[in-house]
């Protein structure tokens, strides 16, 4: 199995799903303003989905899919907070798995807890999240796992930007990434149904080439 790869099947239909209830945005002219200060001609947003039903449904099933196909030999779901959680709830009940999630630091108070639900050492986990930039935030969570004794086996996303900084960070951490739809697909299909033209096109991809530099000012 390649390390970083994409479901053939779910690609274009998750990207139209997407679009179609807006979790996903895209703007050349007026771009979005990353956290990090990075500007971005794209906004996306899969908490969304659950909202809908059929797309809901559709993210759980290609989800579960993904993990039958790639992993089969998991024996618990780990969701990446927040926006992991519900989703990788979903795909847990869908395979009758037991389920957990990684707070991105440990509470301050109580139990003072990093990782939610029961910890067994030398269980075997697939770790959900729902979208991957960088790949840090999903990869801190990876470690926070194998630091308590977790087999990790991969880890599936709704959606990757398909930057190069994330390919080599997960190759480096030696995690398989299995996504069901990525940035390269989503602006193919935009193209194709005229949510965008040529020329934004040329945009869309300058940007996936050097985000941090896309349009500075």
């Amino acid at each position: 199995m390649s390390l970083i790869k994409v479901q053939a099947e779910t690609a274009g239909p998750i990207a139209k799903m997407l679009l179609q209830i807006e979790a996903i945005k895209l703007n050349t002219e007026r771009p979005f303003t990353w956290s990090s200060g990075w500007k971005s001609p794209i906004y996306c947003d899969n908490r969304l989905s659950l909202s809908y039903p059929s797309v809901r449904t559709s993210i759980k099933e290609g989800l579960a899919s993904a993990i039958r196909q790639n992993f089969p030999g998991a024996e618990s779901i780990a969701g990446v907070a927040t926006a992991g959680i519900a989703q990788g709830a979903l795909v847990a009940e869908a395979l009758d798995l037991g389920f957990l999630y990684v707070r991105p630091k440990p509470k301050d108070h109580g139990m003072e807890n990093l990782i939610e639900g029961k910890v067994t050492k030398g269980q075997k986990v697939v770790v959900i999240e729902d979208l991957v930039s960088t790949g840090g935030s999903s990869l801190k969570a990876v470690a926070a796992l194998r630091e308590a004794g977790f087999v990790v086996l991969g880890m599936v996303s709704i959606f990757n930007y398909g930057f190069a900084v994330a390919t080599e960070n997960f190759k480096e951490a030696e995690v398989p990434l299995i996504s069901l739809s990525d940035y390269a697909h989503l602006i193919q299909f935009a193209l194709d149904q005229k949510y965008i033209n040529e020329d934004q096109l040329i945009s869309l991809k300058a940007w996936r080439v050097d985000p941090a530099n896309w349009k500075r000012s």
